[in-house]
Order: structure tokens, then sequence, then C-alpha cells
């Protein structure tokens, strides 16, 4: 590596920034596995080389390789230094009619979505303005995990108008599926308004909702969907494992 890449890998690490130092080379080190860096050996570098590289000890360095064994990315293997168990990650397409199976398609064999809770509440202001309602109106709110082979993938918080869509944690329970659980209360087909996304460390909920390893990167989406009318009918938080997911905007 030249010396320019190793002082541009350097400036990644951040000291004093209550983010320990194995961490941000955890997040370094599986952003680059996830982006293909290491393909051509399939093992990650030397302790020696990242401890260089990331102008840290090699203990700082072996503490970030341990966080990643745990999440099953990699594995120490004697002899021959860390062996990359898994790069794959999952393309999601966000477009005007996003829909998370379709998204996926056949890039996993099976598509899973488990209902953590559900219960209707007054919406806040940040809500009630992304529906179009009054501060205060009654919306039902979903929390969800979805996952591909297993992995979790995403967790997600939905909003829905209650008067319009009473039935909404019943269908989704029965059916296991936002626009299915629409289709049963009269809504064939409704478009992505608005994507907002941004970049971020996990926190303890979603290190554990999606099994992450202190540190791991999630991708924060704010979405908003509406019918072909144009009146919004679900305002969703989504929390996509960055190592896991990679988003495509389709336009």
């Amino acid at each position: 590596m030249t010396s320019v890449k190793k002082m541009a890998a350097r400036k990644t690490v951040e000291r004093q920034t209550g983010v320990a130092l194995w961490r941000q080379i955890a997040d370094r080190i599986r952003l680059a596995i996830g982006n293909g860096d290491y393909d051509a050996t399939g093992m990650v570098p030397p302790e020696t080389t990242l401890a260089s590289e990331f102008g840290v000890n090699r203990h700082t360095v072996r503490s970030a390789l341990a966080a990643l064994a745990e999440e099953g990315l990699v594995r120490a293997v004697q002899g021959r230094g860390t062996l990359i168990e898994r790069k794959d990650r999952v393309t999601y397409p966000i477009s005007r009619r996003t829909r998370f199976s379709q998204g996926l398609g056949r890039q996993v064999k099976e598509i899973g979505s488990k209902l953590l809770g559900q219960r209707e509440v007054r919406a806040s202001g940040d809500v009630a303005a992304a529906l179009g309602l009054p501060p205060g109106s009654p919306v039902v709110e979903l929390r969800t995990v979805s996952s591909g082979d297993g992995r979790p993938l995403s967790a997600t918080i939905s909003y829905f108008p209650a008067e319009r869509f009473p039935e909404m944690a019943q269908q989704y329970a029965r059916l296991g599926s936002v626009t299915k659980a629409f289709a049963a209360q009269g809504l064939d087909d409704y478009l992505r308004v608005s994507t907002e996304i941004v970049a971020r460390h996990a926190d303890a909920e979603e290190l554990k909702l999606l099994k992450l390893s202190p540190g791991a990167i999630v991708l924060e989406a704010l979405a908003v969907n509406a019918d072909l009318a144009g009146r919004p009918v679900e305002y969703s938080r989504t929390r996509f494992a960055a190592d896991r997911m990679k988003l495509r905007i389709e336009t």
C-alpha cells in the first residue's frame, strides 16, 4: 500500500470521538469486505499490516477482528490468517414501487418477516406531517424485522392512518406483508413518494434486533408511501444492516 493510501486509512480512525478505535476499525474492514477490496486473496490483511494502515497497535486490530468473527464475517485460520467467511450484500432497490420481497428477488432463497409489536398511538408532529394528518390523530404503529435466509436485514417502525386502515395490525399478522395487508383493506397499489437515507452507528436496540456487533453501521431510511391519488398511507423508519444490504436508488 502506498504512503498516500496509508494516510487515508489513518484518517478514517478518529480519537477522542467516544467511539472505540477497535469499533471504528471493524467498521472499515467490514465495509472493505463488502466492497470486495480483499477479493484477490479471500483473506483480511495481516494484523501487522492493518495496525500500520490504521496507526494503532495489534491488540486493537485483534479486538476488531474478534468482533467481526462474532458476526460470522471472518474466521481465524491457524497458520494462514483471517479468512473471509461471507462478503455478500443484498441489493435493495428503492423506486416508485418499493416492495421488500420483490426487491430482494432471487438474491435470497427465503424471506422472513416478524411482527414484534403493534399498537394504536397518537401521531407525533413528524408522523402527522408525513401522513398529512392533524397532530394527535390516531395511527397504527407496527414494529417489524425482515430477514433473508435467516439473517436479519432490516428493522422497521411503520405508521398508518388508523381511520383508513383500522385492521392493519391484524392483517399484517395474518399475511406477513404490508402490501398484502393494504390489499385486504381495499388498497391495491401505492407509490413511494419520498425516501431520506442517513448512515450512522447502530444503537443498542438495533444491535439486538439485527444481531450486529458494537460499532456496526446501519442505513436509516425515512420513507413515505401514498395511494395513486397522492394521499399518504404509510410513514416508515427502516434501519438496514449496512454490511448485509446496499441500497440502489432507481428513477
